[in-house]
């Protein structure tokens, strides 16, 4: 049986309960040990699948087609491995279960409550991974902040779990927030201090303390924290903002989480940390040998977490290419033919993110027209990859009022149109095209380049497609789709080989992108804007050619 660590989160939320976690995975696993971390989400809603960008950021989708919490992406850009259904469970999926047995009258008659029912479920689902044999160590971040009411549940399925297990098999990590006040010059442990006492009030007590601050804490105050909320001064950690969440694991080395976690745990095999090629990459980073401009076309841009995966992809891809890339976020609902020029002219390289819904839409297509028309390298992922289709057909085949039924139903040509297996359903959750597909490149494609095999395999949110009755008008024109699903013939990769670098995925190529296995889609955009950019200071200053040559 796995050993179990449980990290909670007080006084505010989006302190970083999942980088604590991760970081803390990382760790753990760079000493060799097996490990996996999973989310519980106090949400009723059975997976955000359905939830708005912008009132949760982005849905993370799974090799086997979960929809869960971006957590989740932290978690596989961290340790490099895949996480699935049962890495994510919310109190809607809980409840859901446990209404279905009663239904099914697997209760017997009792009376359902709270206590024991829907705890028993959560204990269940908590432990279930620790079950199959493959981890020495469970990590479960409890999503909310203590005092919630949504979150005691959680907190007392907790409290069960610490009372049923032996002591050395769980671990509780409390993260918390020690706020400076500038008017006083001081940082204050009060708020972490109710924290606690609210956590202990419910029947859990934690073993360690990770404080988030802004200033670095003196040994009086570690201390201090550790007398009021009654741990060891040792287990009291520092977690200090970073410039990049990459580097957090190693600050929580130098604080020494994994060992205390490990001696509470009475783990004693294990080797020190290899984490040598995490530190080349975060050296990439920190030095990087030159800079670009990427413009982000989308329309939740106020929300960052609502592309987390993709400007986290540009990250690995930077540090990869030795590059900066610095993120210009270009509302799409505010580009029109009169600015386009004006807002993109800086770039040296374009993405149009994904997304659902007719906002936007419009200057999402005028943004790919400029960048197809001045050899901007291009890159669109599912709706952008659907929006270069659209633009395509209209300015170069002619079909002026060409869209997707979509935005625009009764289009006289749809190039884009809902997916035959989708037109029967009505449910909108978990419903969509989900999870991991096979795509066949086709030789001396862009594609076959990049990924250089023939079958590669991608995740996939989406339920409308390229609509391939429009098909050979395309392949005339000069769009090739170098990619297909064998069996259902869908159209996953589209580009333009007259481009210096044009291509469109109907899949999320961001999801599967980790600190150490970067994605080559995202790879060879960054590279192929160093090269606009750099072609583009030569012919500003012809003498860097002759000093090139």
């Amino acid at each position: 049986m796995a050993k179990h660590i449980f990290v909670t989160g007080g006084v505010t939320s989006s302190l970083g309960k999942g980088i604590i976690a991760a970081s803390l995975a990382k760790l753990l696993q760079a000493r060799g040990l097996r490990v996996t971390i999973q989310k519980f989400d106090p949400y009723i809603n059975v997976d955000p699948g359905t939830l708005n960008p912008y009132e949760h950021g982005e849905c993370y989708v799974t090799e086997d087609g979960a929809e869960t919490d971006l957590d989740l992406g932290h978690y596989e850009r961290f340790l490099n491995i895949f996480t699935s259904q049962s890495n994510n469970v919310t109190t809607g999926r809980i409840y859901q279960t446990v209404i279905n047995k009663e239904r099914e009258g697997a209760f017997l008659g009792k009376t359902v409550q709270v206590v024991p029912h829907i705890t028993d479920e959560i204990k269940r689902r908590m432990l279930l991974l620790g079950t199959t044999g493959q981890y020495d160590i469970i990590i479960t971040e409890l999503g909310g902040t203590v005092g919630d009411i949504e979150s005691l549940p959680f907190i007392e399925a907790l409290r069960q779990l610490q009372w049923e297990l032996p002591e050395e098999d769980t671990v509780v990590v409390h993260l918390t927030l020690i706020p400076y006040l500038k008017a006083a010059k001081e940082l204050k442990t009060k708020p972490t201090q109710h924290s606690i006492k609210m956590l202990s009030q419910e029947g859990v007590h934690p073993d360690i303390i990770v404080c988030r601050t802004e200033k670095t804490l003196t040994p009086d105050l570690r201390r201090k924290i550790a007398l009021f909320c009654n741990v060891k001064q040792e287990a009291v950690i520092e977690a200090a903002d970073a410039p990049t969440i990459y580097e957090v694991p190693l600050a929580m080395m130098r604080e020494k989480l994994d060992l205390i976690c490990l001696k509470k745990l009475n783990i004693t095999d294990f080797h020190e940390p290899d984490l040598q090629k995490w530190k080349e990459v975060l050296d990439k980073l920190k030095y990087p040998k030159s800079q670009v401009t990427i413009g982000l076309i989308g329309k939740y841009i106020e929300l960052q977490d609502a592309y987390k995966s993709i400007l986290e992809a540009f990250v690995h891809a930077g540090a990869l290419n030795e590059c900066k890339v610095q993120i210009q976020n270009v509302h799409s609902e505010f580009i029109t033919p009169e600015n386009v020029g004006e807002k993109l002219a800086n770039l040296d390289g374009l993405l149009v993110a994904p997304g659902f819904g007719h906002r936007g839409v419009e200057g999402k297509i005028l943004a790919v027209k400029y960048a197809r028309e001045n050899k901007l390298p291009f890159f669109g992922i599912c709706l952008g990859m659907q929006m270069a289709v659209i633009e395509f057909a209209r300015n170069v085949l002619g079909l002026k009022d060409a869209h997707s039924t979509e935005m625009n139903k009764d289009t006289p040509d749809p190039v884009i149109d809902l997916m035959e297996e989708q037109k029967a359903v009505t449910s909108k959750g978990g419903t969509m095209r989900l999870g991991a597909y096979s795509c066949e490149t086709i030789e001396g494609s862009l594609a076959r380049q990049i990924y250089n095999k023939e079958i590669i395999s991608e995740r996939h949110r989406h339920r409308w497609e390229f609509n391939n009755r429009y098909l050979n008008q395309f392949q005339e024109a000069g769009m090739i789709t170098s990619g297909k699903n064998v069996e259902s013939q869908l159209v996953e990769i589209v580009e333009l080989p007259s481009h210096p670098f044009f291509i469109g995925v109907q899949y999320h190529p961001e999801l599967k992108s980790t600190v150490e296995n970067p994605h080559p889609i995202f790879v060879n955009f960054v590279k192929a804007a160093k090269e606009y950019t750099e072609k583009k200071a030569t012919v500003k200053n012809p003498l860097l050619q002759s000093e090139m040559i």
